[in-house]
């Protein structure tokens, strides 16, 4: 009987190719939340009077929400037109796309004409580069996660895949960051009628960067055996609808109430914070600064212990104390304390990281490698369509209905226990093989 001896060397090369892509896959996806959350600061701050003055003040805020959801609701087609060819020609070639389509769409917001020069033309151009820039994003997240976990080792999959997760943070460090930065150097008036667009312009220079940290890595080798035993799925799509639909469904509920958390934290809270608070718009963005920057910590440290002790119960901690979190969250910041605020939002994120960061290694190890791009991308899409999607707009409903926050707080319960349920039918994943 002969023994395999597995060269170190080898070893220590695929486990630095496997941080390589890691890395590069963190800097893509990066960019495309950098680019996807300064829509949605500019939708809480500026677009109302910008793109929406010719109605009232709360419908051209509900205006600006619902066009920051069309960014959601395209982002399933994004999923399943990128799923199916990345599941059918490759995870690296679809990332390009997605990079170029949202860098593109980015660029050209920083550029649009508002309402007084063009009228209706100028929220028309708009809702069609949030639409591209959803469907871009959509096919972003899965090709992402599978290009850092396939390529990483087997026990080590979730924090590889962490390295995604920790795009999602980045992205609001450097959107809040750029935001905060024009709105401390020019006046308010300044920067209602024109600094807004700065983030948007630079997008074009974080792009180019990541474009080229992209062509440098090598395709999936998951992907590159299937391609060789002739594996591919003709629809990969309708394959794992039929096949695995109600993994899809269980793991887009237990992503439902972090989507929600997120967007409300996110987006919803620097509206409220600055409207219905009056907290200045730099305290409110350095708020959300200090969180992230936590939230990013947490990712890291829950993805680690995944790999250790299981994703469900590392997941399902997060879950469970942000049903509680989700009850106390609105209170704390209706004190008014900016402290208590601060004590908030940090707990809403670092709560939220526990759950986002195996998610990635989570999402890819529910499904087969022929139809992994289509399942992740349909299940991430899905969750956020039911929770992140609307989110800001109905929050803003309820309390313009209510004049108090107790409705959202009955909101954000009910998703939180409906994920942690999903969360506990969904089975166990670190120790299988892909």
């Amino acid at each position: 009987m002969s023994t395999i001896i597995q060269d170190p060397t080898h070893t220590r090369m695929h486990a630095s190719e496997a941080m390589r892509v890691a890395v590069a896959s963190a800097i893509g996806t990066t960019i495309e939340w950098y680019d996807f959350f300064i829509y949605g600061t500019a939708a809480a701050v500026v677009f109302a009077p910008q793109f929406f003055p010719q109605v009232s003040e709360l419908s051209g805020r509900l205006a600006a929400f619902a066009t920051f959801a069309i960014g959601f609701i395209t982002r399933p087609l994004g999923g399943l037109v990128m799923g199916h060819y990345g599941d059918r020609l490759g995870r690296k070639s679809m990332l390009m796309w997605s990079l170029m389509l949202m860098g593109l769409a980015t660029f050209a917001i920083g550029l649009l004409p508002t309402y007084a020069r063009i009228g209706l033309w100028a929220p028309v151009l708009l809702i069609v580069a949030r639409f591209i820039q959803g469907f871009a994003l959509g096919g972003e997240w899965g090709g992402a996660v599978l290009m850092a976990v396939e390529h990483a080792p087997q026990e080590r999959r979730g924090l590889f895949g962490s390295f995604v997760a920790l795009g999602l943070p980045t992205g609001i460090i450097l959107s809040n960051l750029v935001f905060l930065i024009a709105s401390l150097f020019v006046a308010p008036a300044q920067f209602a009628a024109w600094a807004w667009r700065i983030p948007f312009l630079a997008s074009g220079v974080l792009v180019a960067v990541g474009l080229f940290v992209r062509m440098r890595v090598a395709e999936s080798p998951f992907f590159a055996a299937l391609q060789r035993s002739r594996g591919e799925r003709r629809m990969p799509v309708l394959d794992v609808l039929r096949s695995h639909w109600d993994t899809v469904l269980l793991a887009a509920g237990s992503y439902v109430s972090i989507s929600a958390l997120g967007y409300i934290g996110i987006v919803y809270f620097v509206s409220y914070a600055t409207r219905e608070l009056h907290f200045p718009l730099p305290t409110t963005l350095g708020l959300l600064l200090v969180g992230a920057i936590l939230f990013a910590i947490t990712i890291i440290v829950s993805a680690t212990c995944s790999d250790r002790i299981g994703r469900r119960r590392t997941m399902m901690i997060g879950l469970g104390a942000l049903v509680v979190w989700s009850l106390i969250f609105f209170p704390l910041i209706d004190t008014k304390s900016v402290a208590l605020a601060a004590v908030a939002i940090c707990g809403m994120l670092m709560w939220q990281g526990l759950y986002i960061g195996p998610q990635p290694a989570v999402f890819s190890e529910l499904f087969p490698t022929a139809m992994r791009y289509s399942g992740a991308s349909l299940s991430l899409t899905l969750g956020t369509i039911l929770g992140g999607a609307l989110a800001p707009a109905i929050a803003t409903t309820l309390y313009g209905i209510a004049k108090h926050s107790w409705p959202i707080t009955i909101y954000l319960a009910m998703l939180s226990v409906i994920s942690l349920l999903c969360s506990y039918r969904l089975h166990e994943t670190h120790r299988v093989p892909l």
